[in-house]
């Protein structure tokens, strides 16, 4: 039915839309490359549909990665790679479980909030899930967990990395719709924490439910002098995220100027603690370059993508396909939530936004929604589908680190899915979420 009515729309989409598109599933799902199977579906459409010179895409590919604000991306993967091999990581994980270890349940809290303090630095979902899992999977084991849900716990708190500020998804859904990275780091601070309030509360219920883990018994100035000592020992590695927050927020830095601070400052304490050597430099550069070598590729061969889309009038249709099943704005959020959260399901963060954010634009703009309140449901409702099979990419990556089926985990991990959604859904339909810290003129 949605096809049917895309088609009779005054652009008629022909086989030289579905041809390609049909080409990128299957390219997809024979496990190649999304980059290259979003450039041949890109090609592929230019060369049959002729609506743009062929000779273009060469130059759309380096001028859509040719800007400074994505210079921040490998900076703060670089920080984050620094941050686990100085031991600072550590030092949040003490900090953390000091704060919560008056409580039943208190390690398992302490490792959401290591997540969520990792999501402040790295701004990656999969290199907090390795490094924090890494550190607490064992330990959330012996304290009474199931080893499934202890990963499913780590995978759920990893999903901040891209929802907490600064993260790589807002600096790209900005690149792509022109919106301020500035603007859209700011607007994510309270969904961001929410997610990761909701992630806490349902371990906590999960916790009484089945008594897993029980809680210490400590005097209150028992737990301050044990907060003092872990802060005592440990404050140097918060220098990190406070510096990048109050560049960032105060209007000091850009956060391509704050990703590069934070990785000077953080390789600055390595060096002076004495876990960092110039002989691990190739190493984390390597290391870095990979995950940034996965995401640049992608945003070039998907820019050429969007313009062919655009230009066959793609946008216009979806918008008019979806309004004449609907004109209740409630209705219509409702429906891109779903089909954000299904993709997220099936493909990674990065080429959802490049390829879905210029076709859902048009109809958030319909309805009215504000721009910045689209980019944070957009990149939340993703987050989501980090912990979703098939394809969640944090399920995979603590499968990976401890041997433990991903049926399994993806199990356990149903409800942090179901408290996520309800987060998602409340900054989906309710504006000041997103946008309550912007100034006036972006609301």
């Amino acid at each position: 039915m949605l096809w049917q009515q895309l088609q009779n729309q005054a652009v008629v989409l022909g086989w030289d839309f579905y041809l390609p598109v049909i080409l990128f599933v299957i390219l997809v799902a024979l496990a190649v490359p999304v980059w290259a199977a979003i450039g041949a579906a890109a090609i592929s459409m230019l060369m049959m549909s002729g609506v743009l010179p062929l000779s273009l895409v060469g130059e759309s590919l380096f001028h859509g990665i040719d800007h400074f604000a994505l210079t921040a991306v490998p900076l703060f993967i670089l920080t984050g790679d620094v941050l686990v091999r100085t031991g600072l990581s550590k030092k949040f994980l003490d900090v953390a479980e000091a704060l919560t270890c008056w409580a039943r349940g208190g390690f398992g809290s302490a490792t959401v909030l290591v997540c969520g303090m990792f999501a402040a630095i790295s701004g990656s979902d999969a290199a907090g899930a390795a490094a924090v899992g890494r550190m607490t999977i064992d330990r959330l084991q012996e304290s009474g967990y199931p080893r499934p849900y202890a990963c499913a716990l780590v995978a759920a708190g990893a999903c901040t990395g891209i929802l907490i500020p600064p993260s790589i998804a807002y600096i790209i859904i900005g690149l792509v719709l022109g919106i301020a990275v500035s603007t859209l780091f700011l607007a994510a601070l309270i969904p961001g924490l929410l997610i990761l309030v909701s992630i806490l509360l349902t371990n906590v219920v999960m916790n009484r439910l089945n008594l897993w883990e029980g809680g210490g018994i400590m005097t209150a100035a028992e737990w301050r002098r044990n907060l003092w000592r872990s802060v005592r020992s440990g404050w140097y590695a918060f220098l990190v995220p406070g510096i990048i927050f109050y560049g960032i927020f105060s209007g000091q830095l850009t956060p391509t100027e704050a990703g590069a601070v934070a990785v000077v400052t953080t390789i600055a304490i390595g060096f002076i603690l004495g876990t960092l050597k110039l002989s691990d430099f190739p190493a984390m550069l390597v290391s870095s370059a990979k995950v940034n070598g996965v995401i640049l590729p992608i945003i070039a061969f998907s820019l050429p993508l969007a313009q062919a889309l655009a230009v066959l009038g793609v946008p216009q249709g979806f918008v008019f396909a979806l309004t004449s099943l609907s004109n209740e704005p409630a209705v219509l959020i409702g429906i891109m939530v779903l089909i954000l959260i299904a993709a997220g399901c099936v493909m990674e963060t990065t080429p959802n936004i490049v390829i879905l954010a210029p076709i859902l634009k048009p109809l958030a703009d319909n309805i009215g929604m504000n721009d910045v309140q689209f980019c944070i449901m957009m990149i939340t409702a993703l987050g989501v589908g980090f912990i979703t099979p098939p394809l969640g990419l944090n399920l995979f990556v603590v499968s990976g680190i401890t041997g433990e089926s991903i049926l399994r985990i993806a199990y356990r991990a149903v409800p942090f899915v179901l408290f996520m959604l309800v987060v998602t859904l409340l900054i989906a339909y309710i504006p000041a979420i997103s946008t309550s810290l912007l100034p006036e003129v972006y609301r």
